[in-house]
């Protein structure tokens, strides 16, 4: 067979042709060379590594002529042979298929036997994991006091399977995943000694779908060659692959700092368009605005390298993006993406999940902006006295756009509403004002003249319904799951916010309430809302269901918090247009009633 892949031809031979993994090659070889070889060693990490080489270049340091060494000859019979798999010394054992209790059984019986030709007896168990338990149990004391001349090598990809009776008889390495410039290293020299030629950006691409398998990248790179020859163009590459192209995270990236929402939009149809995966574009996404957000708060240099594998060229390019936002903002754009990654899986529309994501990510910077703007002066009402929905206003979230501030009252008489009446005294400064019932619906009418008011903050008033314990803003993390998890948001709002002591948030559920509460106790649902608490509180938290007894003082549910919330910024809207001098002229002039309001986000000069 004159062709063999690259995987097998590029094989490293010695320990200083491994890539990626100096920490177990260095330990080995020392091993090695001081005569301090273990009976048994366990190898573990994810595909493609580097476990089987290694363990087959342990074998050749071991049985090597020259030896033992932690610098094999390569040359010599035994090297040769155990290269080639021929070496009656070193046994390769597939735990998949050898699984039993008589295949253990058949290795203790082999192990007493002296070594043919090298100094020791090798046994190389592959996928370890899948031996059955009885085997594992069978190999135990074999195990612990082997022969003097026998070595056993495990190497798994699950090394949670694994028993803790046979890992404290084992030295365990663990297999890093190669660092993606090591890859793209290697990647190169593979194509210098095959004479390919590839552009710089295709070698980043294969390195990145390797995720850290060098096998895997090896393999990738004979594939393209095989589809485009020995000149591979990215484009088919990309084809290939099944990448998304980066020319359209770059865009969606772009569509965000300008805050342009329909080029945003663009991008995604772009995207159906050509048939990529929405959640490979999703994760790409992620991946970089994760490079934006650490290149805001790190400075360049060797630091910066070490975080971000990339060019120098693109990390230049990286700082001039994330010059234009603050590490907040990108905190905050990372959420929105990593979120609607997470949504993808399991919703029915991953299209309109990706497209709100990025709505909701290009008017970012303009709510930073609008909230910049907002005052907290209270606009004023009819009356002497501050009602309760005047201060109310102020725990609310204003719109973006404020409405001008009435003038005073006109000296000419003017139409009395027909519905309208007198209103209370002013409050003293000491007693606190009531808050009226949340079911209250406000009268759209046409208001009596405006009289200038006492600012709120002078006049103390009843705490919002929802009580902050510690730097725990409920009602947000209500709005952040209402946003990004609406498929068990209104299971959570079925519920109450018990409270917050230490880490452990408290939520509690009616009796009657049994679908919420057992929505609400599925591990995926309690991850989610924990990872919303921990991004704004910035410290890992847990968060426990119980059910309400009948001795549990009564109270509102999130959603009734929610609702009476809405309804009092709806009268405080109400109040503030009919305050309006123009809103009043016209209910005046068309003898008219205030249907509705609505608030607009005012666009600044230059967006």
């Amino acid at each position: 067979m004159d062709y063999q892949v690259s995987a097998r031809k590029y094989r490293p031979g010695t320990f200083d042709e491994v890539v990626g993994q100096s920490h177990v090659v260095q330990t080995l070889m020392n091993a090695v060379d001081s005569k301090r070889i273990a009976h048994a060693y366990l190898f573990s990490g994810t595909r493609g590594v580097g476990k089987t080489t290694i363990a087959r270049i342990l074998a050749k340091a071991l049985n090597c002529e020259q030896g033992p060494t932690g610098h094999p000859c390569n040359t010599c019979a035994n090297c040769l042979e155990i290269a080639q798999g021929t070496s009656v010394d070193v046994m390769e054992i597939d735990g998949a298929s050898n699984t039993s209790v008589d295949d253990v059984r058949e290795i203790r019986e082999n192990v007493k036997f002296s070594p043919f030709r090298g100094h020791y007896r090798v046994y190389i168990i592959d996928e370890v994991h899948m031996l059955s338990n009885s085997a594992f149990n069978a190999l135990l004391k074999t195990l612990e006091e082997p022969p003097a001349h026998v070595v056993f090598i495990f190497a798994t990809t699950e090394i949670h399977k694994i028993p803790a009776t046979i890992l404290s008889r084992c030295q365990h390495y663990n297999f890093r995943r190669i660092a993606r410039q090591e890859i793209i290293d290697r990647l190169r020299h593979v194509a210098a000694q095959d004479g390919l030629t590839i552009e710089d950006r295709s070698f980043t691409a294969l390195a990145r779908a390797s995720e850290g398998s060098m096998r895997d990248a090896l393999s990738l790179l004979d594939q393209a060659v095989a589809f485009g020859g020995t000149a591979i163009a990215h484009a088919d590459l990309e084809v290939l692959l099944g990448a998304v192209p980066q020319e359209l995270v770059h865009g969606m990236i772009a569509a965000v700092l300008r805050q342009d929402s329909p080029a945003a939009l663009a991008v995604l149809a772009t995207l159906l368009d050509q048939g990529h995966d929405l959640k490979a574009f999703c994760a790409d996404v992620v991946e970089y605005l994760r490079n934006l957000l650490i290149v805001s708060v790190v400075p360049s240099g060797p630091e910066l390298r070490g975080l971000i594998e990339a060019s120098q060229e693109d990390i230049q390019q990286l700082a001039g993006e994330a010059a234009q936002v603050t590490p907040e903002q990108l905190q905050e754009l990372l959420t929105y993406f990593s979120q609607a990654e997470d949504s993808l899986r399991y919703s029915a529309h991953p299209r309109f999940v990706l497209e709100a994501t990025a709505i909701r990510a290009t008017r970012l910077l303009r709510q930073g902006d609008a909230q910049e703007r907002r005052t907290d002066v209270p606009p004023p009402v009819a009356s002497g006295s501050v009602s309760p929905k005047t201060a109310m206003s102020a725990t609310s979230p204003k719109p973006a756009v404020s409405l001008p501030k009435p003038a005073p009252a006109p000296t000419g008489t003017s139409r009395p509403s027909p519905t309208a009446t007198s209103r209370p005294a002013p409050a003293t400064p000491t007693a606190p004002a009531s808050r009226p019932a949340p079911a209250e619906k406000p009268k759209l009418t046409a208001p009596a003249a405006p009289e200038p008011v006492q600012p709120v903050a002078d006049v103390p008033v009843q705490a919002a319904p929802i009580p902050p314990v510690g730097p725990l803003k409920w009602d947000s993390i209500q709005e952040a799951v209402a946003a990004s998890f609406p498929n068990f948001a209104p299971f959570l709002e079925a519920g109450r916010f018990v409270g917050m002591e230490g880490t452990l948030i408290t939520l509690g559920f009616a009796k009657q309430a049994t679908l919420a509460r057992a929505m609400m106790e599925k591990e995926d649902n309690l991850r989610a809302l924990a990872g919303l608490c921990e991004q704004q509180l910035g410290q890992p938290v847990r968060i426990r269901v119980i059910e309400l007894s009948d001795a549990d003082p009564p109270g509102p549910t999130m959603a009734q918090l929610r609702a009476a919330k809405e309804q009092e910024q709806r009268v405080v809207l109400f109040d503030r247009a009919r305050a309006n001098p123009v809103v009043k002229q016209a209910l005046e002039i068309f003898d008219a009633e205030l249907a509705d309001v609505r608030t607009v986000v005012r666009k600044e000069a230059g967006e």
